[in-house]
C-alpha cells in the first residue's frame, strides 16, 4: 500500500484510482497542446513562406510593413505589385478561421491577385474577378463531407486593392468588406477617404464593387491594416481608426519606425486575428523621366512619334540597342493606334525601373495579336511588339485604352 508523507494516512485503492484518472487527464491535455502547437507552428511556417519576403520597392513609392502572427494563425497577407506606367498596387486582405486551411486559401488568393494584377485591372473590377474565385472556393468548401470541420466553417475574406499612380498623384481603391485606408498627408493631416466597403469576397451578395480616387500628395502616407492592428474590443469605430492616424502623424520618422511603433502603442496581446500594416510613403517622380506629346491622327503621326522618341532617349543616355527597339516599337503602336483606334492620341516615354511606351487612344476596342503572313517581313503590328518588348498590355480607363510595352534598361534608374 503506497504511504503519505507528513504522517497522514496512507492512500487507499480509491486516491490510486483518482491520480491515475488525473495523470490521464494530464496526458490527454499536454498531447493537445502539443498537437495544437504543431499545427501553429506548421500554419505559421506556410503562412510565411506564402508572404512575400522582400516587397517590391520603386522609386515613387517607399514601403514597410508590420507583420504578426494571430493567435493560432491566420489567412492575413500583404503585397505590393509593381504595375505599367510606374504604378505601384498595395494589398491587404484576410481570410476568415485559422490554421493551416486559413493559411493556403490565402496563399490561392494572393495567387489570383498577381494574376489579374498583370492584366491591368481597374481595383473594383479586380475585386469583382477575385470574387469569383472566392466563390469557387467556397463552392468547393460546402461540398465537403458532413463530417470534415471544414464544411462547418463558412468562406469568408476581406480585401483592400489600392494603385498609386505617381504621375497624376492620385491613390485609386476598392474594398471587399475590409477597412478603409487611412491618408497622411504632408502637413500631418489625415483622411479616412469614404467609399463603398463592397461585401466580402465569397458571400452570396456578390459584386459590385465600388472604387474610389483621392489625391495623394507627393509625401504622404498610405497605411492599409487589418482590424487586429487596432485595440480591441475598439471604443467607437470612429475612434479606432483615430488611434491609428494619431499613431502615424510623424512625418520625419522612418516607416519602419513608425510600423514598430504601432505595433507597441496599439496591438492588443490577445488579439485572436493576424496584425497586418502596409506603409506606402509617396516620392515625387523625376520630371526628366517623363515625355508626353499629342500627335496628329494621321499617318504622319508614326514619323513624328519616332523623331520624338530618338530625341528623348538620347537625352536620357539609353543604349542604343534598346533605343532603336523602343523607336520601332512605338511606331507600330502609334499605327495600330492609327488604323483601329480614334483621336486624340498621346504618346508617352517612361523611364523608371524599366523603359516604358504607351500610347493612348480614345477607342475601346481590343488591339489583338496577329502573327505575320510568309508576306509580311519582319512581322507585323503588335506581333513585332511583343517580341521586342519583355512585357506589354492593354489599360483600359473611361476615356478609352492605353497600349503599353516595357523594355528592361541595362542600369535601370534614374
Amino acid at each position: 500500500m503506497t504511504t503519505s508523507t507528513g504522517g497522514s494516512d496512507p492512500y487507499n485503492e480509491d486516491d490510486v484510482g483518482l491520480a491515475a484518472d488525473l495523470a490521464s487527464h494530464t496526458a490527454l491535455c499536454i498531447d493537445n497542446a502539443c498537437r495544437f502547437t504543431r499545427e501553429y507552428t506548421i500554419a505559421a511556417t506556410v503562412q510565411r513562406h506564402q508572404l512575400p519576403r522582400h516587397p517590391a520597392s520603386d522609386s515613387t513609392v517607399e514601403t514597410a510593413h508590420l507583420y504578426v502572427p494571430g493567435f493560432g494563425g491566420g489567412g492575413g497577407w500583404f503585397d505590393t505589385i509593381p504595375l505599367s506606367g510606374a504604378r505601384t498596387a498595395l494589398v491587404v486582405g484576410e481570410v476568415a478561421g485559422r490554421g493551416i486551411q486559413a493559411a493556403t486559401t490565402m496563399g490561392q488568393l494572393r495567387t489570383v491577385i498577381h494574376s489579374l494584377a498583370a492584366l491591368d485591372l481597374q481595383p473594383d473590377e479586380l475585386l469583382a474577378r477575385l470574387n469569383d474565385t472566392a466563390v469557387f472556393l467556397a463552392a468547393e468548401r460546402a461540398a465537403l463531407p458532413p463530417g470534415d470541420p471544414l464544411h462547418r466553417q463558412p468562406f469568408s475574406a476581406s480585401c483592400v486593392y489600392a494603385v498609386y499612380d505617381p504621375v497624376t498623384r492620385t491613390c485609386t481603391f476598392a474594398r471587399a468588406g475590409h477597412t478603409a485606408p487611412v491618408i497622411i498627408r504632408p502637413d500631418s493631416s489625415t483622411e479616412v477617404p469614404d467609399g463603398n466597403p463592397g461585401p466580402l469576397l465569397g458571400s452570396p451578395e456578390g459584386p459590385p464593387f465600388a472604387a474610389t480616387t483621392t489625391d495623394l500628395p507627393h509625401g504622404s502616407t498610405l497605411a492599409l491594416y487589418t482590424p487586429a492592428t487596432l485595440p480591441t474590443p475598439p471604443a467607437e469605430s470612429d475612434s479606432a481608426p483615430a488611434l491609428l492616424r494619431d499613431a502615424l502623424t510623424q512625418p520625419c520618422r522612418s516607416l519602419k519606425d513608425l510600423c514598430d511603433d504601432t505595433l507597441h502603442t496599439l496591438r492588443s496581446t490577445d488579439c485572436p486575428g493576424d496584425t497586418v500594416l502596409l506603409l506606402a510613403r509617396t516620392r515625387p517622380f523625376p520630371a526628366h523621366c517623363l515625355a508626353t506629346w499629342f500627335l496628329d491622327h494621321d499617318p504622319t503621326a508614326a514619323a513624328t512619334a519616332r523623331k520624338h522618341t530618338r530625341r528623348t532617349l538620347a537625352d536620357w543616355n539609353v543604349d542604343e540597342d534598346t533605343a532603336y527597339a523602343a523607336e520601332l516599337i512605338v511606331s507600330e503602336l502609334i499605327t495600330n493606334a492609327i488604323r483601329y483606334g480614334a483621336p486624340p492620341m498621346q504618346l508617352r516615354l517612361i523611364k523608371n525601373r524599366t523603359l516604358t511606351c504607351e500610347v493612348h487612344d480614345d477607342s475601346a476596342t481590343s488591339p489583338q495579336l496577329r502573327h505575320a503572313r510568309t508576306v509580311d517581313e519582319g512581322g507585323r503590328g503588335l506581333f513585332i511588339v511583343a517580341q521586342l518588348a519583355q512585357r506589354w498590355g492593354t489599360r483600359y480607363t473611361t476615356e478609352g485604352k492605353t497600349v503599353w510595352s516595357e523594355q528592361t534598361l541595362p542600369h535601370s534608374g534614374t
